[in-house]
């Protein structure tokens, strides 16, 4: 009998659909997992999305896993705080190539951190309000927009003009099987923009070199679409 293990997805990619809700600890050097055994079986280097953030498994225990946290996680993130306090954290393990893409693709990078501001049950959904705690990353913020919160593919229902605030439906399903149920006012969540606003930020900046003639380091004006045939 030959047994191989299933191929995942190139760069570790996941979709923000939550798979299980998970209690955070502080080792030594990491975090400990506990997890519930709704969480797809893992093996050793797995890549594991523990609030949106990616980390690898270093060691299988029996009611969960063991993963590194670098200094630089650590900085850029809240799971040292909320490992101290041993938080709920949301578990998605890594997308493989075979499954379907429900939320968004997600990288487990996390952007920057965000503030709940306000929390308001709106009938049969939730309305969150988040404000970046940089307000110059709300240039990826638009109506309609992806956003992962603590690693939940969540579509912004609204956003003030600069995007530094933003506020996002949450429907009963998303409420009940995530920790979003668990925030509390002025706490802090791990946020990750749309790759794709990335990318076309990244593709569409100034010119390095002023009057290149090379189109990939043109700067974006009407004249420039003139030139190259997009505009009138």
């Amino acid at each position: 009998m030959i047994m191989a293990r299933t191929v995942q997805a190139p760069a570790e990619m996941f979709t923000g659909l939550i798979q299980a809700v998970g209690e955070l600890r502080s080792i030594p050097e990491g975090v400990g997992v506990r997890c519930p055994g709704e969480l797809a079986p893992l093996a050793l280097g797995d890549s594991v999305a523990v609030d949106g953030v990616c980390l690898t498994v270093r060691r299988l225990c029996s009611d969960g896993f063991e993963a590194d946290v670098s200094w630089e996680t650590l900085q850029r993130t809240a799971l040292g705080a909320k490992a101290r306090r041993g938080g709920w954290v949301n578990l998605e393990p890594a997308l493989r190539l075979s499954d379907r893409l429900g939320g968004h693709l997600v990288s487990g990078h996390v952007d920057g951190l965000g503030e709940v501001v306000a929390l308001e049950h709106q009938g049969h959904s939730w309305r969150l309000e988040l404000a970046w705690q940089d307000p110059a990353l709300g240039r990826y913020i638009c109506d309609k927009a992806s956003v992962a919160v603590n690693g939940i593919s969540l579509t912004v229902a609204g956003c003030s003009a600069d995007g530094s605030r933003f506020w996002l439906a949450v429907i009963p399903h998303t409420w009940e099987y995530t920790t979003l149920a668990r925030l509390g006012l002025g706490e802090a969540v791990h946020l990750e923009a749309d790759l794709l606003a990335k990318y076309v930020e990244r593709l569409l900046a100034p010119a390095k070199l002023a009057g290149s003639t090379n189109p990939a380091n043109a700067t974006l004006t009407s004249g420039w679409l003139a030139e190259q045939g997009w505009a009138s």
